[in-house]
């Protein structure tokens, strides 16, 4: 072999490994483009746990419309405000109206409801007595200790006939708004999510379906009352920043998926029961 032939080989194997290697990096910065389009066509809704399955359901049939929906978990009721209002996520489901109220009143925040979900009736829960006439002396009684959700409690042993508030009507009551407590009943304050986990400790608590069904502390159809109200009020909203910009419709596109979804409905018949929860869009 001549000196000239060889080197003419070796030239053609640099060319081909540099074109090799061309193309890789062409193929790669085309994928690396599409993951970043997708990404920011991506619908980032920030939710509770207990609502997952729902929306779960509805993302399912998004993407059937080439709707990509990511759900980002949250364990705590002020994380997904912080982050919304931060801008790191499109949207949260987590709240009701009187919720997100105070939360702008509280901070300051630049958010508003965009479309309206189920909502569901609450309850009183006891694993230790079987009806509230069983109730003792100092019963201990676990509520909400945020004012919104502490109001709606409120509200509810109201209606049950253990206390009795100064305002009968006032959903924002506080503890120091009760007038009667005939059993002396002793208030535990704990966060909204773990009223849940707190009905093993306690005499009575005050929970709200979905959280016991995700914990699995007790049956949400087994409450010694349930609240009378049908208050769309407590509905749960998808709330966005107020400058928030639905490009392409999607979040629109999204909500109504959510209420007019069979599997969504499917859904929340499992997750709370038929009678537990209803629409708070019609």
């Amino acid at each position: 072999m001549t000196q000239s032939s060889f080197t003419s080989r070796s030239s053609n194997k640099k060319l081909i490994i540099f074109g090799a290697i061309f193309v890789i990096l062409i193929i790669s910065l085309f994928i690396w483009n599409k993951q970043r389009q997708t990404q920011n066509e991506e619908l980032v809704i920030g939710i509770s746990p207990p609502f997952a399955h729902p929306l779960q359901a509805a993302a399912k049939e998004a993407e059937k419309q080439g709707i990509h929906v990511k759900l980002v978990e949250f364990s705590d009721w002020n994380t997904p405000n912080i982050t919304l209002n931060n801008g790191d996520i499109d949207a949260n489901f987590f709240q009701h109206q009187p919720f997100l109220n105070n939360a702008i009143k509280e901070t300051g925040y630049k958010l508003k409801a965009f479309g309206v979900g189920a909502a569901s009736h609450v309850g009183l829960y006891s694993k230790k007595y079987k009806s509230l006439d069983a109730l003792p002396q100092n019963a201990r009684v676990v509520i909400p200790n945020d004012p919104v959700n502490q109001g709606r409690a409120l509200l509810l042993l109201q209606q049950a006939k253990l206390i009795q508030l100064k305002d009968p009507n006032n959903y924002l009551s506080k503890l120091s708004d009760i007038s009667s407590n005939p059993k002396n009943l002793q208030f535990i304050e704990v966060e909204g999510p773990q009223t849940a986990r707190a009905i093993d400790d306690v005499d009575l608590a005050f929970g709200y379906p979905h959280y016991l069904r995700l914990a699995k502390t007790a049956d949400p159809e087994s409450a010694l009352v349930l609240d009378d109200t049908t208050n769309k009020r407590y509905a749960i909203l998808f709330v966005v920043r107020d400058d928030y910009q639905d490009k392409g419709d999607k979040l629109k596109k999204f909500v109504e998926i959510y209420q007019t979804s069979p599997a969504v409905k499917a859904a929340l018949n499992e997750d709370l029961g038929p009678k537990l929860w209803f629409p708070g869009w019609v």
